[in-house]
């Protein structure tokens, strides 16, 4: 087990984390999509639990407001000071998309918010209850360049850079903090030049779905909103994978899903995106049919047999930041031939040097890899302390301990 810090607060044996992380998850689930009239009936721990889970998942802010119970002193507090930090960032937030809109329409560069950001153009959400932990933003290959000059101009630096992205972040950037929403961390742009996921080693890249054929200078907004629920399934399906889906991501996709036209669907199953039925079933799964059976019934259709009988039975926190314990191979079912599994399950075992290149930034930026040594461990010694006895991941957990650390 990795090592606890002096000084955190104590945990219960593991087993019982484990099983109070899932049931804390559901239940907030069920609660998001369908209030009930009276609080549930937690012990101290599992309600310290369940603001982890709500930080985690990024639902504070709606549980705020459509709640129907107080819950024990400070529940409510929480998720209330949650709510305004979220306000307050999303007003930063906002100042800084005005500012990039104006600087790329004077230089002739065209630039695209992306999720968070365009769900709260549509309207589909109002101040205070999504959390936007970063702005995404999305350019063309050959503006890349002039785009990251103009958010230094902005005082953003290039901290780091992945396959996917370009991360900038604030140059006066002070230590964030570690647990839920806050309004002042530091802002962070991800500049994006491409839109694709691992699934789960072949990259699935939609960047021609997502890009409005004529871009202006400044700001544009999705071609369609097919194209933006195409984009919010993919990076879930990719959360999936990875065991990090947040709550959040499942909310925004139902409910973006009932806006869309019968246009919209048909253009979206033109696509013959055989990794959007996953995640579309699992928002089902809380928050009741959100698509036309049709159309659910051909994505069904299109999604592999191993991995449409997977998902089938998965529930939230079977593949969500919840999930406690580490896997050796997660989203293997994903994978669609012998070929493409053993690919994934080689370079699991022997990382690339761009995923050891992110693990080492990781190393300095994520505070729950403070607490142990799970970060700067090779893979190999990941590998042998993994078979030797089940591992915990270290961001559930250090949520878990910061909920507890809270004060009353």
């Amino acid at each position: 087990m990795m090592g606890i810090a002096k000084g955190s607060p104590k945990l219960p044996p593991l087993s019982m984390v484990v099983d109070v992380l899932r049931a804390t998850t559901e239940d907030l689930a069920l609660e998001l999509a369908h209030p009930k009239p009276a609080p549930p009936e937690w012990s101290e721990f599992e309600w310290r639990t369940a603001r982890a889970v709500a930080s985690m998942h990024g639902i504070s802010g709606l549980l705020a407001g459509q709640l129907h119970w107080r819950g024990p002193e400070g529940w409510v507090e929480f998720l209330c000071r949650q709510r305004e930090h979220i306000t307050r960032r999303q007003v930063r937030i906002q100042a800084l998309v005005g500012a990039i809109g104006e600087r790329f329409s004077h230089d002739g560069i065209p630039v695209q918010p992306l999720k968070g950001a365009a769900l709260y153009r549509e309207g589909i959400y109002c101040e205070g209850q999504r959390p936007m932990a970063d702005l995404d933003l999305l350019t063309l290959p050959a503006h890349a360049v002039g785009a990251g000059k103009i958010l230094e101009t902005l005082g953003l630096h290039e901290s780091h850079r992945t396959f996917k992205h370009r991360i900038f972040e604030a140059h006066d950037a002070t230590p964030a903090r570690s647990f839920g929403e806050h309004a002042d961390n530091y802002l962070k742009v991800e500049l994006h030049e491409r839109i694709c996921e691992p699934l789960p080693h072949r990259l699935i890249d939609i960047s021609q779905r997502v890009w409005p054929a004529k871009a202006m200078p400044g700001l544009n907004p999705y071609p369609s909103r097919a194209a933006l629920l195409a984009h919010l399934l993919l990076h879930a399906a990719g959360a999936m994978v990875y065991r990090t889906v947040r709550l959040i991501q499942l909310h925004d996709i139902a409910l973006l899903a009932r806006r869309l036209s019968p246009g919209d669907w048909q253009l979206l199953l033109d696509w013959r995106p055989w990794w959007a039925w996953p995640p579309l079933v699992l928002s089902e799964r809380y928050f009741g049919a959100i698509a036309p059976v049709a159309a659910m019934d051909a994505m069904r259709g299109s999604c592999p047999t191993i991995l449409r009988r997977t998902c089938a039975r998965q529930l939230l926190s079977d593949v969500s930041l919840s999930r406690l314990w580490v896997e050796a191979f997660p989203g293997i079912e994903w994978a669609r031939t012998v070929g493409e599994a053993a690919t994934f399950m080689a370079r699991r075992i022997v990382p690339s040097a761009a995923v050891r290149s992110d693990r080492k930034f990781a190393l300095s930026s994520d505070p729950s890899l403070a607490l142990g040594d799970w970060g700067g461990l090779s893979q190999s010694r990941r590998i042998l302390r993994a078979l030797r006895a089940r591992t915990p991941r270290p961001w559930p957990l250090h949520n878990v301990r910061e909920a507890l650390a809270e004060p009353h």
